[in-house]
């Protein structure tokens, strides 16, 4: 099956006040058509700028230095104008972590979602696409100002916003992050159910795991700016096979047991201002050793997925790090 979306070698970085900062470092990913695919990691770690990238929508400081990105046989980074115009409006719909700042406060919902839609669409035809996304009462949302809706209707008007054209990749980023725990996961049924109908490709940006392992056929995991595991969502959330994946999970509430404490990651997420070469998660891992110091782990098979870390096969074994290891 071909990819819908390639990501070669792809490095992005930020323009600061102390310099280039780099985002992205060599990133690499697939996404099939039809999958629902979740990208998580801490903050910093690169899936939001991935994720946004897939149609250029990145702040004027983000400098492409390589690779490539395609995104439905579009080179996103080559791509002119029109061409990124016509990307954004008919394959790609986006699902933002607060829906009130993708909202115009100041325009009624109803003609928000007629824009979306394109033309000149009738009420009958907003409120149809209203009721797709599974709002009550699409009447009364449509003729109501955002700040008059609840954050989970507004999320749902923005979702019907998303699929109004029937994109082909839907990217939803921390979608249920500012959403009460009662309606988060109604959210995310709903928009399963329209990947379904859609048959569209569906991207979540995460950090939630638990919601993750419900909704993600696959997902991919990132730390400093790489994707550095990848795989089906059961096998690579019942087995890591990379120390960050592992901790991620260790450190995730719900899945404790009573009594039990989570563990939080020591240390933060590198700040790279160049190619990193050795293994990025060295310094805060248990299982480093003086060869994650020195040398950059490249992808690779290992047990049945994807994965950047020279000693996953021991991490798969729940090894402890030997008397070699790096101090």
């Amino acid at each position: 099956m071909s990819s819908l979306v390639e990501a070669r070698d792809l490095v992005i970085g930020y323009e600061t006040p102390q310099g280039r900062v780099r985002a992205l470092d060599e990133a690499r990913l697939e996404i099939l058509p039809g999958e629902t695919l979740a990208i998580v990691g801490e903050s910093g770690s690169g899936k939001t700028t991935l994720g946004m990238a897939a149609g250029k929508l990145l702040p004027a400081e983000a400098i492409c230095e390589s690779g490539r990105l395609l995104v439905d046989g579009c080179a996103v980074f080559e791509a002119g104008a029109d061409e990124l115009r016509a990307l954004r409006r008919d394959r790609l719909g986006f699902v933002f972590q607060n829906p009130m700042n993708a909202l115009d406060p100041t325009m009624r919902t109803g003609r928000q979602v007629a824009r979306a839609m394109g033309g000149q669409p009738g009420r009958t035809a907003i409120s149809a696409l209203l009721a797709r996304a599974e709002l009550p009462d699409p009447e009364r949302v449509m003729d109501s100002f955002p700040h008059e809706l609840s954050g989970g209707m507004a999320q749902r008007v923005v979702i019907a916003m998303a699929i109004a054209r029937g994109p082909r990749l839907l990217i939803a980023d921390e979608p249920t992050a500012s959403l009460d725990a009662s309606i988060r996961d109604r959210v995310m049924a709903t928009l399963r159910r329209l990947r379904d109908e859609t048959k569209a490709s569906l991207v979540i940006l995460s950090h939630d795991l638990r919601m993750v392992a419900r909704h993600a056929d696959r997902i991919a995991v990132m730390y400093g700016g790489r994707i550095v595991e990848t795989g089906e969502s059961r096998r690579v959330l019942a087995q890591p096979a990379h120390p960050y994946t592992r901790a991620l999970m260790a450190a995730a509430a719900g899945n404790e047991r009573p009594g039990q404490r989570l563990e939080p990651i020591p240390g933060s997420p590198p700040v790279l201002i160049g190619r990193c070469d050795k293994c990025a998660y060295e310094p805060r891992c248990g299982f480093a050793q003086r060869q994650c110091a020195e040398v950059r782990p490249e992808e690779r098979e290992v047990g049945g997925r994807r994965v950047v870390c020279h000693f996953a096969e021991r991490v798969l074994e729940n090894l402890p790090r030997t008397s070699g290891a790096a101090p």
